[in-house]
């Protein structure tokens, strides 16, 4: 099942009421649409005088800040060890009055995460006076715990797309997540991975403060790592085990329990600077007098993505940016298209081990698909685009790819008229002729500056508003009609074989726990099948391409690339960043046998024996077959 999201069905309804509605609708996008941008935390307004709180946490070792990814800790046994993930969920906050009563704040939720620098938690009309403690839970409450993933809000911290903590199909939440890497006894490196979850394991910790509330109040507070691995219960990675997935009955999640309540402490006390506190709320760019809103559709199983505020989905704008989406005028020498590396048919792929460009020369890496990337925050294979505007202007102008600089582009585009679109253009849009033809007849005015009049307002082409139309378009390539979705739906059924590779998929490999399955989930869990992380998977243990490392500077990200999604994977081969493997076969063969070790192997690989998870030849083919069920028809090639 297709649900459409809240704003824009509330905009197509004001639309169909006539004129007047026509009106509320603009003014709904130019006005409201850009103060809908998050969760705040609120109190009944019965306060007389509230003011606000913010509480940052920040992860220490001992005492000192934490350092990403350096083989500097020990372990109570001596055990060399480093932290690479540091992510969880932080709820119920409540203050204490000096009479002992508690002050319960309201829909108080945060998602905290050190590799993000997520490390705060504001909340807003907190009435004004002294309190003497801060009390807060480690986790979820049952009910919010198992609770519809598909009813927070976009930039919410439960919104899965936004936290990558959700137990996918087993439902709940991963509470904490603590990884990294260990030197075993024989001196080899190896992965640990403690994910504390389940309702019985939420921790509540209260720290005593003295703590008046005023104005702005900031408290800053710590998270020592140290402790919560030593006291009460020393953790040894040889003795008490490298994983743990919090089933009933580990030992492991038992002490994480015991040890989490000492592990915070308050270290001050103060209030906010007006730099602090000042918010940014985008609006909207270029809106035209005359607007359609775009009817934007998303499975009810997918989270709500952040779409963003400041360029809302216009079917004008959707429809020049798929005109400059198959336009070999974007190239410099007229010959290549967006389209050409990312082929409707083939996901969006173009079936080659590297990108070809305009003038025949092949660049280093694969060309990734192009769909469901509303729900991605980071573009290319090292992330180095924070947005998907910013991406789209690279090729265009990459000297390997389509090497046209963007004034004559514009200049290109102000003298030439657009051109007709391909059949393939039609492919993977999850539209009918009827929407298609409604794209197609934005203006039947053939030159350019017509449709950006009709998309902006203004007949001036700008790089600018080029790569704000071809956002817009891409954000319309969605993904959710495969038969693994319609099984979900109970439209369909699994064979036996795609039936064991889905459990297969979604079952970790931890022999102490008699857990026999592949592991797949933690890197491409959830609807999406992909998480916003980026990872070494073992490719190599030398390397030519350093990925994450070349965006970022981190030696720590070395090796490291994005995380694709599985959707539509049978359609795009070659696989991984450099096209190195040919088939499914080979890429489950790789994480099966072919796994090599080095000092950024994601931990959750490298906790695993050497060469990979042990599978049998029939379970290698049970994954493959379950693979296969996650193609969308909308992407295969007509027939």
């Amino acid at each position: 099942m297709r649900r459409r999201l809240p704003a824009l069905v509330v905009m197509l309804s004001l639309l169909r009421a006539g004129r007047a509605g026509e009106k509320l609708s603009e003014y709904f996008i130019r006005r409201l649409l850009p103060i809908l941008c998050g969760l705040t935390i609120v109190l009944p307004a019965s306060a007389a005088r509230s003011a606000n709180l913010q509480i940052e946490i920040a992860p220490k070792v001992s005492g000192e800040n934490l350092q990403p990814a350096s083989f500097r800790y020990q372990t109570s046994a001596g055990e060399t060890f480093s932290i690479t993930r540091v992510s969880y969920l932080v709820s119920q906050f409540a203050l204490q009055r000096d009479d002992g009563s508690w002050l319960e704040i309201s829909n108080s939720v945060a998602w905290l995460d050190f590799e993000q620098d997520r490390n705060a938690i504001r909340m807003d009309k907190i009435p004004v006076g002294e309190f003497r403690a801060v009390r807060f839970t480690i986790g979820l409450n049952a009910n919010i715990n198992h609770a519809d993933i598909a009813q927070f809000p976009a930039t919410h911290p439960l919104n899965p797309n936004v936290n990558g903590l959700h137990w996918s199909w087993q439902g709940g939440f991963i509470f904490l997540a603590l990884e990294g890497l260990w030197r075993n006894s024989s001196g080899m490196m190896d992965g640990w991975a403690y994910h504390l979850a389940r309702d019985t394991n939420a921790v509540r910790v209260t720290l005593a403060v003295p703590l008046e509330i005023t104005n702005e109040t900031k408290v800053d507070m710590d998270f020592d790592l140290g402790v919560l691995l030593n006291a009460p219960h020393p953790f040894a990675f040889g003795k008490d085990g490298s994983s743990t997935h919090s089933r009933a009955g580990d030992p492991i999640a038992a002490a994480l329990v015991k040890n989490l309540p000492g592990a915070f402490r308050i270290r001050r006390v103060t209030q906010l600077s007006a730099a602090e506190i000042a918010l940014a709320h985008p609006t909207p760019l270029y809106l035209p007098e005359r607007f359609t809103p775009y009817e934007f559709q998303v499975s009810l199983t997918f989270p709500i993505p952040d779409l963003p505020r400041d360029n809302p989905l216009l079917v004008e704008r959707v429809a020049l940016g798929r005109q400059l989406f198959f336009d070999q005028q974007l190239s410099v020498n007229d010959r290549q298209a967006c389209a050409d590396c990312h082929a409707p048919e083939k996901a969006f792929t173009d079936g080659r081990k590297t990108a070809r460009g305009a003038e025949g020369e092949f660049g280093p890496r694969n060309s990734m698909p192009l769909f469901n990337l509303a729900w991605k925050k980071e573009f290319f294979w090292d992330g180095r685009a924070k947005s998907l505007r910013e991406q789209v202007l690279q090729p265009i102008q990459n000297p390997i790819e389509m090497h046209q600089s963007l004034t004559n582009l514009v200049v290109k585009l102000r003298r030439r008229q657009v051109e007709t679109l391909p059949e393939k253009s039609k492919v993977g849009n999850q539209k009918s002729e009827v929407e298609l033809s409604r794209l197609t007849a934005v203006t039947t005015n053939r030159d350019y500056p017509a449709w950006f009049t009709a998309a902006f307002g203004s007949p001036e082409i700008t790089a600018e508003k080029i790569s704000l139309a071809l956002e817009n378009y891409l954000f319309t390539l969605t993904s959710f009609n495969a038969k693994f979705d319609r099984a979900l739906r109970g439209e369909e059924s699994f064979s036996a074989e795609e039936q064991r590779g889905f459990e297969l998929f979604s079952t970790e490999y931890d022999p102490r726990r008699e857990q026999f399955g592949a592991d797949c989930f933690h890197c491409h869990g959830g609807p999406l099948f992909q998480s916003q992380a980026f990872a070494n998977n073992g490719l190599d243990s030398e390397f030519k391409d350093f990925g994450r490392e070349k965006a970022t500077g981190k030696p720590s990200d070395r090796g490291k690339f994005s995380v694709p999604s599985l959707r539509n994977v049978a359609l795009t081969a070659p696989y991984m960043h450099d096209g190195r493997f040919k088939t499914l076969e080979e890429v489950t063969e790789h994480y099966a046998t072919g796994l090599h070790r080095s000092s950024t192997l994601d931990p959750n690989l490298a906790k695993h024996p050497n060469g990979g998870v042990p599978l049998s030849a029939a379970d290698k083919c049970a994954l493959v077959a379950f693979l296969k069920t996650l193609t969308d028809a909308t992407f295969a090639p007509p027939k």
